[in-house]
């Protein structure tokens, strides 16, 4: 039968109902028992009232079993005619699969030992005019999994169970903070000037005060400013939003943690990233070691540690005192870009970010040593002031974290900014950010500041080969 057949006939369903003064969308609330609750408490004959989704049905003449699902489980529901009576019965045949159904009745086991509610009474609370997809159990089309994430997840208990290990994670890492004194805070989403990171940032427009803003590519000159302040150790979880490209790494809005600690540096934050992403991986997984994309992923300290600049004088000759020119020239003899590519600092970066990531191992791997001009807010290191103090984190290849010891210095910050935008094209020039300078000179302590990607490291920990698996709600081209 075709979809729109199904339809049809659940609307004359829903029709007949209403007409016998029984509207679904009239119902309010219905007071209930969690299904898991009920299966882990049960009790011989003790009663119940629960409500859910109905995800199957079966009609046995006189009789029905069916399975109802909330968020905590699924509990099957027998509706007997003698029960019933004659009238609820028949109201029972205008139920289908993927209504929505209050119930009340009494627990008992089956001959087989399967904990089922005897249903007294029950309630239609929504009619579900169209039917699940074809084979509930598995939707087979990946952006109709993408596009309508509900649908997603009332046919795959994998998929919600995705969302409900992010939800663990990011408690974890709010637990592992708060624990140790961290302060959470909240910084602005829009920015009268783009900057914290590299990157190209959405732009609107607010009306009362006629100025152009842009969606915040990433929080840490406003987190920066709380240190200025005087509080010593803040992060925040928070969104930010890149116009750029979408990937199965990348989404224009994205996840963060950033966290920011006082009179520490760099080699502290290698000790807090970690400490905290082993926390939390023992505490969602029992241990250091976890799967991905059948690979077994060790996290057991301490990390192995490389040198970004040792990798590319191997790799490509490059060295940070290259200039920019011959950077390029170096990449296109390798035959890493087109031969007539004209690139900013920034691209160059992340192409050389790139080409790195694919030799990257299984096993975290923090990468040290970045240069100076590819990293404008690091403090650059006393023995080599042309490589930073800088890491980030590689875990099975994906670059899932980035720290600095932070630059304090308002002088040189300054004049790096204005490096920065100098080798912006045209169209990217920005101003300077002269509010965070402002702050700057009233005094920053030394200080380590570190950003992870929530989005990747929940990939990793619930074994996902996409970034948009992990997100609820991805952005997609319009459907058509």
């Amino acid at each position: 039968m075709v979809e729109n057949e199904l339809i049809t006939q659940r609307k004359d369903k829903l029709k007949a109902l209403k007409d016998k003064g029984l509207d679904p969308y009239l119902n309010n609330s219905f007071s209930r028992d969690e299904i898991g609750i009920c299966l882990s408490r049960f009790e011989e004959g003790r009663k119940a009232a629960v409500a859910g989704r109905l995800m199957q049905k079966r009609l046995h003449g006189k009789a029905a079993f069916a399975d109802l699902r909330d968020s905590t489980g699924t509990l099957q529901l027998y509706f007997a005619k003698d029960a019933l009576g004659d009238e609820k019965f028949e109201d029972f045949k205008c139920i289908d699969i993927a209504d929505i159904l209050g119930v009340k009745g009494e627990m008992f086991k089956t001959r087989t030992g399967q904990v089922t509610l005897k249903v007294f009474d029950f309630t239609l609370l929504s009619k579900a005019v169209r039917p699940l997809p074809e084979k509930w159990h598995g939707l087979k089309d990946v952006e109709t999994r993408y596009r309508q994430r509900y649908l997603d997840i009332i046919a795959n208990s994998e998929a919600g169970s995705v969302f409900i290990l992010r939800s663990g994670i990011i408690s974890c890492l709010r637990e592992f903070l708060d624990e140790r004194g961290y302060l959470e805070v909240e910084t602005p989403m829009m920015h009268p000037i783009p900057g914290g990171a590299a990157g190209r940032p959405f732009q609107t427009h607010h009306n009362e005060y006629d100025i152009d803003l842009y969606l915040r590519i990433a929080p840490e000159l406003y987190l920066k400013k709380l240190l200025v302040a005087g509080f010593d150790k803040v992060y925040e979880i928070n969104r930010s939003f890149r116009n750029e490209g979408v990937s199965t790494m990348h989404n224009p809005e994205f996840t963060m943690l950033e966290v920011y600690e006082a009179f520490t540096d760099y080699q502290g934050m290698m000790e807090l990233c970690e400490e905290m992403i082993v926390y939390v991986i023992n505490k969602v997984a029992g241990g250091t070691k976890i799967e991905y994309q059948g690979r077994e992923l060790d996290f057991q300290r301490p990390w192995k540690r490389v040198s970004f600049a040792g990798l590319v004088k191997e790799k490509f000759g490059i060295s940070p005192s290259d200039p920019l020119e011959d950077m390029v020239e170096k990449l296109r003899k390798k035959g890493k870009i087109e031969a007539r590519a004209v690139l900013t600092r920034t691209q160059v970066t992340k192409i050389i970010e790139d080409l790195l990531e694919e030799d990257m191992p299984g096993y975290p791997v923090m990468v040290t040593d970045y240069f100076t001009s590819m990293s404008p807010l690091a403090k650059a290191r006393k023995d080599d002031p042309l490589v930073c103090e800088r890491f980030e984190l590689f875990i099975s290849g994906i670059e899932v974290g980035n720290a600095y010891s932070e630059l304090n210095d308002p002088f040189e910050q300054r004049k790096r900014f204005i490096e920065e935008i100098e080798a912006l094209p045209g169209e990217e020039k920005k101003n300077v950010d002269e509010d965070f300078l402002l702050a700057l000179e009233q005094g920053m302590p030394p200080a380590g500041g570190l950003g992870i990607g929530i989005d990747r490291l929940v990939m990793l920990l619930s074994n996902q080969p996409s970034i948009r698996d992990v997100i609820l709600f991805p952005l997609l081209r319009p459907g058509q």
